[in-house]
């Protein structure tokens, strides 16, 4: 039984040998693979597959947890499709390894012959060396943690600066977001810090989905796969507080104190590799249970932002390809990445670790809170570690003796370094969406919200352009208010200056309402008048899309009485319905027309009774005239017995207004009053017809609608 299963496998690895081997294109081998394998020697490797996820169908998804599913699902999906062959022959050559989708690879302890074998199957592209590396920012150790007994502060400088506060002021304080960081660690029980944990309710705690460690062996003072948080130097501790800290009290560290944040430790005592950061966005992706598994993982409780104050350094073994699949799966799943800079400014191109250095990610760089100079310590771009050239930082923020929380539940002060600016923009990102969740997912409208409101600084060193974005400052100085503010922005125009209408009559105006903000929005539109009643059709505009505008009418009713030559504004204001606050508005001018002058006839007796004539709408202080003419209309001019003028020629009658007023048959002083003629000798059958005129000062004015009435 066992020498028929022996040669069955014999027979399924010759076969599976043969397979590979049909492929002349070998995997490349990175040189730091080769050293470390020399001699027998055994290292931890990366072996990456040429098939990754295609991820760009998830730009056309709307909200997060859209993407985030498509992007979990399409990842997981390649994986299986294209990792079993290879991880079947490493079960059966007792190597050991671990499987991960966010990048498509698979971790292993291999030796040169192990390489040498798994190079030569088609589906892997690349192996690559997974080096021990201090992931703390260059500069960290001398720069960071000359630190000190911190001082009750009401409001840390750095938040002050941003103007994080006066969001606050604005009832924005993080709610409804949540802040991922991976670093160091975090003391989850900090006063600071643990009320905002996601894993902690009251007075019990649920640390699944909401804490991984990817220390698996060694890991200091916590010892190795956690199953709780904790920090085993202190530098993550101190992050986290400065994205969401405050005790309630006296110390006020965070950006966004009602925030909820989770955790994943990707260093050991400041010691990380390619496979601890890696590990950790996968975790972010989608969090899984302590001592589960990726395929436990629910995309549903990713967070909105990462915090990431680390590098891997190339001077240490990290390639510029290092993390970059990962960091575009977060930005794909919607998932903000913030990363600090790194400290090895003041020289040029200098921001030249992964994953600061790339285009998915929202690279910080520091500047002092008291002065906003930048510091001198603060990377520069351009990136040129891979030959990109691209701007970098992205943004700069307080990152110079930052005080913040420490081990053991008290505070730290002095500490300086991007790691402490990079916090302060993830927090910020959790004000933007606790302010506006609709940005929720949408990385590329937050990173150029952030961009657009940033207090912009001019650089022509290294490299730049003189103006804005730039290599020292990116956009410039974060300004959270600003940004707060100008997610939502309308703009409302009047189709013209002003309009009229006639008492008792309806004056209309078209508006247009423009979507000045980043997002599709509706609008709340009201009108004010002192005067005038006003309506708007629709009230409420339909969804406009960012940049996009909607046509509305405005129905201004002028009162029954308000007196002819009257003009008053009418009012018209916008209101972002996701965020009352913002508001434009516009002014039109409503004029009182004056009424058209009328003349009515009216014969109530019949033959040969009077004639009840009457005017209305006669301006004060004008003089009128009534013109009357008795003949058979329209028969002509000048045919009547009492030679009046028949009104089907107006052209002819308004010519004999040229004449002395006197000299036109059948004329008197028009007044407001109703005035009876007669009886006359009106032949029947004979037609009258009348206008009243105006005449004021010798001028003829406006002329009233003809008037007509058959003599019975």
């Amino acid at each position: 039984m066992h020498i028929i299963a022996c040669r069955i496998l014999i027979v399924f690895c010759l076969l599976l040998g043969l397979a590979v081997a049909q492929s002349s294109e070998l995997a490349e081998v990175n040189p730091w693979v080769l050293e470390h394998t020399e001699g027998g020697a055994e290292a931890e490797c990366l072996i990456l597959f040429r098939e990754q996820a295609d991820l760009s169908h998830s730009a056309a998804l709307a909200t997060k947890l859209e993407k985030g599913t498509f992007v979990v699902k399409a990842l997981r999906a390649t994986a299986r499709r294209t990792q079993p062959r290879v991880l079947k022959w490493l079960q059966l050559n007792n190597v050991t390894h671990r499987s991960y989708y966010t990048v498509n690879m698979i971790w292993v302890k291999a030796t040169r012959s192990v390489v040498d074998s798994i190079r030569v199957f088609p589906e892997v592209r690349l192996i690559e060396g997974n080096p021990v590396t201090n992931g703390l920012l260059d500069g960290d150790a001398v720069g960071e943690f000359r630190s000190f007994v911190r001082k009750p502060w009401s409001i840390e400088p750095g938040i002050l600066f941003t103007k994080a506060d006066q969001v606050w002021a604005l009832g924005f304080t993080g709610q409804g977001a949540v802040v991922g960081n991976q670093d160091t660690g975090i003391d989850w029980t900090h006063p600071a810090i643990q009320q905002q944990y996601r894993g902690w309710s009251a007075a019990s705690s649920d640390h699944n989905y909401n804490w991984h460690d990817a220390i698996h062996s060694g890991g200091g003072s916590c010892g190795s796969n956690t199953t709780a948080p904790c920090d085993d130097h202190g530098h993550g501790t101190h992050t986290m507080g400065t994205a969401v800290g405050d005790d309630g009290a006296s110390n006020q560290i965070g950006m966004a104190p009602n925030a909820q944040w989770i955790g994943a430790r990707n260093m050991d005592q400041g010691n990380g590799t390619p496979v601890t950061y890696i590990e950790c966005f996968e975790f972010f992706l989608a969090p899984y249970p302590i001592g589960g598994m990726p395929v436990n993982g629910n995309p549903s409780l990713a967070p909105d932002v990462t915090s990431n104050s680390w590098g891997c350094p190339p001077s240490e073994g990290c390639t510029a390809l290092s993390l970059h699949l990962a960091v575009q799966a977060q930005r794909a799943a919607g998932i903000i990445s913030v990363v600090s800079a790194g400290n090895s400014g003041s020289s040029c191109s200098s921001v030249d670790d992964p994953p600061a250095i790339y285009d998915e990610v929202y690279s910080v760089g520091a500047h002092r809170h008291n002065n906003g100079n930048l510091a001198g310590f603060s990377s520069r771009g351009p990136v040129t570690a891979d030959m990109s050239n691209r701007v970098k930082p992205d943004i700069c923020a307080p990152g110079v003796s930052v005080s913040s929380a420490a081990n053991g539940g008290g505070y730290t002060g002095g500490w300086s370094g991007t790691s402490m600016a990079g916090p302060h923009v993830a927090g910020a990102v959790a004000l933007l969406i606790s302010a506006h969740p609709a940005l929720r997912g949408q990385v590329a409208v937050v990173e150029q919200v952030l961009n657009d409101s940033a207090d912009h600084v001019n650089s022509s060193s290294c490299s730049s352009s003189g103006s804005w974005p730039n290599n020292y400052w990116g956009y410039g100085r974060l300004d959270v208010l600003k940004a707060v503010q100008s997610v939502r922005g309308v703009a409302v125009t009047a189709g013209t200056s002003s309009v009229s209408a006639q008492p008792a009559a309806t004056a209309l105006q078209a508006v247009t309402v423009t979507n000045t903000g980043y997002l599709s929005d509706t609008f709340v539109l009201s009108a004010g008048s002192s005067l005038f009643q006003a309506s708007i059709a629709p009230a409420v505009t339909p969804l406009i899309p960012a940049g996009g505008s909607a046509t509305v009418i405005v129905s201004v009713l002028v009162a029954p009485w308000a007196s002819p030559g009257t003009n008053l504004p009418v009012t018209i204001t916008a209101a972002s319905q996701s965020f009352p606050s913002e508001t434009s508005n516009t002014a039109f001018v409503v004029s009182v027309a004056p009424l058209a002058q009328t003349l009515v006839f009216s014969q109530t007796g019949g033959a040969g009774s009077p004639l009840t004539i009457t005017n209305s709408n006669l301006i004060p202080g004008n003089e009128y005239y009534n013109i009357f003419s008795l003949e058979s209309c329209p028969s002509g001019q000048g045919m009547g017995p009492y030679l009046g003028l028949c009104t089907s020629d107006l052209p002819g009658l308004l010519s004999q207004l040229a004449m002395p007023l006197g000299s036109i048959p059948f004329h008197y002083a028009a007044t407001t009053a109703t005035t009876t003629f007669g009886p006359y000798p009106l032949i029947p059958g004979i037609t009258l017809e009348g206008l009243c005129l105006d005449f004021t000062g010798g001028i003829l004015g406006s002329v009233s609608p003809v008037e007509r009435i058959s003599i019975q």
